[in-house]
This record gives structure tokens, sequence and C-alpha cells, in this order.
């Protein structure tokens, strides 16, 4: 963001530097070469009313030439010629082109200048009375360096490029202050959102500094973290309260069954053995229950997880359950990347230990969905540019549309004896870790579940904390 306001801000302020300042000196350079010719067109008038009263005679005069050099500055060169073109009095030596000038001066009747690339030249006609219409007595040349011309040009392009370079500077300056007072605070209330997210529900941000919008912003979410942490900690002691009354009863329950078994007849017997399965699918029931509220109530810290890794050592030990099963299950290993690269072990930002849950529950619906006919699941990892692609796929009876569209709502089941909260639990998991997961048929039928992780580089901070 600094980056970006100081460029922006740079370029404005070059804009209106080149827009406005660069028009401003080429005319104060236009007005300083018009004040030099000016003033050497001031010295030749000078020398020509001095020169009016000693030019009726056509001769040389000493007062004429002393008058001559107290005209002249000290690199001019001044020259007074007689109307037949004859030197009277001079101060230096002027250079031959002057003669052109003269000729516009004699064919004009008036001043003539011209500027070249190393002198100012002007010749001024001697006119008796200084009036035009008189008799001309005489020419005035006068030639000046413009070596002063050019050194208060340079000196005003120096003026102008400090001043335009105090001018970036002060803008960059200025940028990089104001972008700071606002970034500063945008990168501490980043932070304490990966804090809160990552499960540190005590952190708050900082609301003291920058723009009242972005404080403002702050103690939104401090109020927000706060009342986050409170529901969270008060769902987290209802699962425990909910864990501890509905366990115990359950498994007193279960103990005075197995007793009653022991002494009862044959036909009790079978009645009480239905009643144990139906405590058995009580338990699970609310062992899911549970598992699905911890889902929702996720706020564990990340840890980058080896996906592959974490593929075999589930899929050993599910091995012996599809064993049991007459199903095999396959483990396709990941590819090779759009980019060339190997992403045979990508890397995933999950909450400890939710992984494993997910593939739990995805093996265990893919095995009680084949039975015992025997089948084959299939477990593909790949790496891709946005992140990774856990695929589960079975070639089970699958699920019909109106099935997949309510999969992921709980106590939805299309398998006896199931509790229909493997999928909501999955779908729970996958999407408090930022990820999608989508339902689909298996060519030649079955369900195929596809499940899709951000890499860890989206939870990377963007903007450090200056």
């Amino acid at each position: 963001m600094t980056r970006r306001i100081v460029l922006a801000l740079l370029a404005l302020t070059a804009a209106i530097l080149i827009g406005a300042v660069v028009p401003l000196a080429l005319q104060a350079v236009a007005h300083e070469r018009d004040a030099y010719i000016n003033a050497t067109e001031a010295t030749a008038r000078s020398a020509a009313v001095i020169a009016e009263d000693k030019l009726g005679d056509h001769a040389a005069d000493p007062a004429l030439q002393a008058a001559v050099r107290s005209a002249a500055r000290q690199d001019d060169e001044l020259l007074v010629l007689s109307p037949q073109g004859q030197k009277v009095a001079w101060y230096g030596s002027p250079h031959d082109y002057w003669q052109q000038v003269a000729a516009m001066a004699a064919a004009g009747n008036d001043l003539a200048a011209k500027l070249t690339k190393d002198r100012v030249i002007v010749v001024e006609p001697v006119w008796n009375d200084g009036k035009f219409n008189g008799t001309q007595l005489g020419t005035i040349v006068l030639e000046r360096p413009i070596g002063p011309l050019n050194q208060n040009i340079e000196d005003l392009w120096l003026y102008l490029a400090l001043l335009c370079g105090g001018a970036m500077v002060a803008a960059a300056l200025i940028a990089v202050y104001f972008a700071r007072w606002v970034s500063r605070p945008l990168a501490r209330l980043d932070t304490a959102a990966r804090r809160v997210a990552n499960g540190d529900l005590a952190f708050r941000a900082r609301t003291g500094a920058g723009p009242p919008e972005v404080r403002r912003m702050a103690a939104t979410f401090n109020m927000m973290a706060g009342r986050l942490e409170t529901l969270v900690h008060g769902h987290r002691a209802m699962l425990a309260d909910a864990s501890h009354q509905l366990r115990t009863p359950l498994t007193a329950l279960r103990l005075r069954l197995d007793l009653l078994a022991a002494d009862s007849g044959p036909a009790a017997a079978d009645e009480l053995a239905g009643a144990q399965e139906e405590i058995a699918r009580l338990s699970r029931l609310v062992d899911g229950l549970l598992a699905t509220a911890r889902a929702e109530s996720t706020t564990e810290q990340l840890v980058n997880i080896d996906v592959v890794a974490a593929v075999a050592e589930r899929v050993w030990a599910w091995q012996p359950v599809a064993d049991g099963h007459g199903v095999k299950i396959v483990v396709e290993p990941a590819g090779i990347g759009d980019d060339g690269k190997d992403s045979s072990r990508p890397l995933i930002a999950l909450s400890a230990g939710h992984l494993e849950q997910i593939l739990d529950n995805l093996l265990d619906n893919a095995i009680d969905a084949i039975g015992d006919e025997g089948g084959c699941v299939r477990v593909s990892v790949a790496g891709t540019d946005q992140g990774t692609t856990l695929t589960v796929a079975d070639d089970g009876p699958g699920m019909t549309p109106q099935e997949r569209s309510r999969a992921f709502l709980r106590f939805t089941t299309g398998t006896p004896g199931g509790t229909g909260l493997g999928l909501a639990i999955v779908h729970r998991l996958v999407t408090a870790n930022g990820g999608t997961i989508r339902l689909a048929d298996t060519p030649g039928g079955g369900l195929t579940v596809e499940l899709e992780f951000p890499g860890t580089g989206r939870y990377e901070a963007t903007n450090p904390v200056a």
C-alpha cells in the first residue's frame, strides 16, 4: 500500500510540476533573453547620444574615445563609425558579422539587434538632433557576450530543479507518512484477525491509532471478538456438560442391559440384544452430534499438514475394516502441478486433527456404502496452484441428485443404520478451514467426494506490522 500511494503522489506531483513549472521556466528564460537584449540596446542608445555631438567634424576626438570607453561594459566591444564607414572611436574589436546587422539597420533606418550563440550584436544609427528624418551622423556597433545571460539561465534552471526536487521529496515524505498512518493500523487489525482466526480469542486490536474510520473498525472488531469468545467458551462448556450428561447414563444403561441379558431366557435375550443395538446406535449418534458441534466451533491453531502422509496413515488404519467387508482401498499418488513443479508432498493449513477426522468419516461412509458385497475405494491427492485437492471415490450405490442436495444436513442418510452425520461433520470441518466440498457421481457408479483446501501461503501475513 505504501509503495502504491507514494508512486501515485509522486506521479501527480511530477505531472503538476511539468505542466506548470516548465512553461513558467521557459517564459522566464525568454524574459531573461529579452531583458539582456534590451539592456544592450539601451547601452547602444546611450553611446549614440554621447557620439551625436562629436561626429559633426568626421574626425577622431579623444573625448569621444573616452566617452565610448565609459559607456561600454568591461566585456563589450563598441565601435563608432562615420557616415562613410570609417572608425571614429572604438572599444575592443567587434567581429566581422556585425556588418550584416549594420546592413539591416541601414535598410530600416532604425536600430537592429541580433542574438547569436555567443553574443548580442546591436547596431544603432546616430541621427542629427536624434531625429530619424534628419541627417545620419554615424553608426554605433555594440557587441556584448552572452556569458552572463547563460549563467543567469543556468542559475534559473538550477533553482527550479532544486525546487522541483524538494517538492518531490516533500511529496514522498507526505505520502509515506499518510500511507503508514493508514496501513499500520490496518496491518495490526489484520494481525489481530489472524490471531483470532487461529484460536487466540483473547487477542484484541489496538484502537488508538490511524484514521477515525480505522479506529471504529478496530473497536467493532474487538466487540465482535469479545462476543465470539463468549459464544465459543459457552459452546465448549455446553459440549463438556453434554458429553458428561449423555455418556454417563448411556454407559450405565448398557451395563444394566448386559447384566439382564446374562440372567435372562432366550426370548428375553433377543429383546435385550435389540435394545443393546439401539443403545449402541444412540451412542454413535451422541458421538456424531458432539463431533459436529466441535467442528462448528473450531478455533484451534492452524498447522501445516502433509496430506500424502496423513492419507497413508489413515488408509493403513482403516485397511483391516475394509478387508473385513471385502473392500479394497487404492491410494493414487499426487501428480505434477500445472507449473511443472513436484507437488507430490502438498501442504495444507488445517486445525490439528481435523484432516484425520475428515478422512475417517469419508472412509467409513465409503466402506459402509459398498457393504459386504466388496468393491473399491480410491483416494487421490493432487496439488494445484490454488492449493490441494483430496478425492475419495467409491463404487457403491451412490446418491441421487436429491440425496446429494441434502447430504450435508444432519440426520440425512441413505445407509441403513447410519446416523446421517458423517458428511455433515466433514462439511463443517472443511468449510471451517477455508475449504470447499463437492459431491459427484463416480464413473461407472458410486459417489465421489472432492475436497479443495487452500495452500499454506493463503494464511501468511500480507501486511507486516511496521
